[in-house]
This record gives structure tokens, C-alpha cells and sequence, in this order.
């Protein structure tokens, strides 16, 4: 007990990256601040974290800035419960204050340890159907794609898609669809009805390419929240953290964001007219750009017109002029677009280091 709580708990005083690296280890999507005394004060959950990140804050900020974010909001108590109660008890609070975490106390309101739904209903599978993208001709990768789909080329000892079906399935998502266009026999053959890989697969073929959200155009009406991924993604994000975020913030569309850095190799002089106010010496610009991952709700699907080209930047806009809540995901883990020679290069080295799969 004594290594797991020093896994689940972190000083209120303790960097934010201190916090990440704790996160990463217990893989419970939380960590629990506490006092020299090991008293509850507060709560830093995987959201949270990406939010900070969205806000660029400093990660070597301390934790108790995060707190400090939550005053006024429905989470700055965290919902506690007696340690050595029955499961269904721990259900029943989860269920009623709609959270995913339930810290346990004792008498003296020290942590004792923690439940979440997950473990509590484990088994179950993710309430999501995904769609892997992967119709494209990857021409920028050509000779290597000229009679191999880009999904289909091999890092370390398997298929691009197959690393990404592997982790959808051990996610705990059971229906996958595949929109293919280039090649789609191979990947047909490959994985077939999906039972070999452990999980229902099937397929979508666009007679023609329709961009990166066209094929969502030529599925059967849809009645469950869909999970999109482009099929050149390697990637450890969280899918289970992905789709908690997005129901934390109502999404009708989650879209995962990667930080972006440009080096801006000249001095930058701030104007105000004529008027110079500053100077920047080579400054280094973030940004956030699209990581080719997705949420969307039904209503956002019906967006997308049948049988027609159709981009996810321009369903991105549609959604919003309709009013959609739209939201950004920021993905801290690894993640690469495998979409040039250089990158898919660097993906042999990177998944040499990745977990035995």
C-alpha cells in the first residue's frame, strides 16, 4: 500500500511535471495532493494537466497552482469516501457526483488509497466505436507506397494499422472501422473480419478520395460517440483520457492538438503603429496543431454530406458555425504523423523503446 500511495500522492509544493510523472506510473488518471501528514487537500487529474498545458503554463510551476485553478468550481473539494466500505457504496458516489475518481480516507482524512469506475467496472467495454482513415495514397512517401497502402507500411515488426488496431482493441473498443481507397485489397486481407486481432472490423471503400472526412460521409446513420484517427498515426495518446475529457467538457467534437514550436531565426520588433515597444531576439512561437485524432458526437456526424470531398478542417468550421462545442485535446504523450520519409524513419527507432506489445 505504502508504494502505491506514493505513486497516487504528490506534496501541494511539488513541480507540475512531478505531478505528470506520477500520473504516468499509476496510470489512474489522477494523483491526489496531500499535505506533510498525508491529509487530502485537493485533487490533479489528467484533465487538469492538459488544460495547464492548453494555458502554456509552466510545468515547473508548483502543483498548488492547479488547485488555485479549480477555486469556485464543483472540484475544488474532492468527493471523499470511508476507506473499507463495499464496492457497490463506491459505485453509488461515483454515479452521483459524475466523477471517474473516488479517493478513500480514514478517520483522520488521511489518504488510504482510491477507486475509479474503470477498476470498479472493469471489463466493460469503451462506450466508443472508432473509424481508422486510411484511404490515402501517401504520395509523399512514394516508391514505398506505390503498391503498399501507407497504413500498411511495416514499423518494427508490423503494420502502422495493426499497432494502431492493437491499441483501439486494448482500449477496450470492439467495433472498428477502416475507410480504405488505395490499395484496400491489402488491407483486407490482411486483417479480414478482425477476429484474429480481437475485435469486429469492417469496411468502408471510397471509389474516389473524399479527403479526410469524407468516407464519414458514406457510413450507416450514426448513434454512438466516434472515435477518428488518421491510419499514419503512431501514437501512445489515451483513449480512455480522451473521452473522459471530452464528456468533462460536453464536446459535440474533440479535436487532439500537438504542440508546435517555430524558432523564429531574426530579432522580432513589437510595433504599435510607427511606434517600436519592443524587441525579441529569435523568440520561439507555440502553437497547437491538429494530430489527426477525433471525438465526435452524432449530431456532428450528420455534418458531413454523403459522397462528397470533404476535410476535417472544413468540418471543423461547419460545427462551429453551427454552434457545436468544440474543444481541443492537447496530447502530451508520443505522437508522430508518419507522412514523410524522415518520420517514418524516426518511428523504427521510436517504437524500439515502446512497450513489449
Amino acid at each position: 500500500m505504502r508504494a502505491e500511495l506514493d505513486l497516487l500522492c504528490v506534496s501541494p509544493d511539488a513541480p507540475i511535471r512531478e505531478a505528470i510523472a506520477r500520473l504516468d506510473r499509476n496510470r489512474r488518471g489522477i494523483v491526489l495532493v496531500v499535505d506533510e501528514h498525508v491529509r487530502l487537500l485537493g485533487t490533479t487529474t489528467d484533465g487538469d494537466i492538459r488544460r495547464a498545458i492548453l494555458a502554456n503554463i509552466d510545468l515547473e510551476q508548483p502543483v498548488r497552482l492547479l488547485l488555485d485553478r479549480k477555486a469556485g468550481t464543483r472540484f475544488a473539494t474532492p468527493v471523499t469516501a470511508a476507506v473499507g466500505a463495499d464496492d457497490a457504496t463506491y459505485v453509488a458516489l461515483l454515479k452521483q457526483h459524475n466523477i471517474l475518481h473516488l479517493p478513500l480516507v480514514d478517520a483522520q482524512h488521511r489518504v488510504a488509497g482510491l477507486v475509479t469506475m474503470d477498476e470498479l467496472l472493469s471489463g466493460q467495454p469503451l462506450p466508443l466505436r472508432a473509424v481508422v482513415m486510411a484511404g490515402g495514397k501517401g504520395s509523399r512517401l512514394h516508391p514505398l507506397t506505390e503498391e503498399t497502402p501507407k497504413p500498411m507500411l511495416r514499423v518494427g515488426d508490423r503494420p502502422v494499422l495493426e499497432i494502431i488496431i492493437n491499441q483501439l482493441r486494448d482500449a477496450g473498443i470492439k467495433q472498428v472501422k477502416v475507410t480504405t481507397h488505395h490499395h484496400s485489397d491489402k488491407i483486407e486481407a490482411h486483417f479480414g473480419d478482425g477476429k484474429d486481432f480481437g475485435i469486429e472490423l469492417s469496411y468502408v471503400e471510397e471509389d474516389r478520395p473524399l479527403g479526410t472526412a469524407g468516407g464519414l460521409g458514406l457510413l450507416e446513420a450514426v448513434k454512438e460517440t466516434t472515435l477518428v484517427i488518421n491510419g499514419d498515426i503512431l501514437t501512445q495518446v489515451d483513449f480512455r483520457a480522451m473521452l473522459a475529457y471530452h464528456r468533462e467538457h460536453q464536446a459535440e467534437l474533440t479535436v487532439a492538438v500537438r504542440q508546435y514550436d517555430i524558432k523564429v531565426p531574426y530579432g522580432v520588433i513589437e510595433c504599435d503603429g510607427p511606434m517600436v515597444r519592443g524587441v525579441s531576439e529569435k523568440p520561439v512561437v507555440g502553437l497547437f496543431v491538429n494530430a489527426g485524432i477525433y471525438l465526435l458526437e452524432p449530431s456532428v456526424c450528420r455534418l458531413v454530406p454523403n459522397g462528397e470531398r470533404f476535410d476535417m478542417t472544413d468540418l471543423i468550421q461547419r460545427a462551429l458555425q453551427a454552434g457545436r462545442p468544440v474543444v481541443s485535446f492537447p496530447i502530451r504523450e508520443y505522437w508522430l504523423d508518419i507522412g514523410q520519409p524522415v518520420d517514418y524513419e524516426q518511428a523504427q527507432e521510436a517504437v524500439k523503446a515502446w512497450p513489449s506489445r
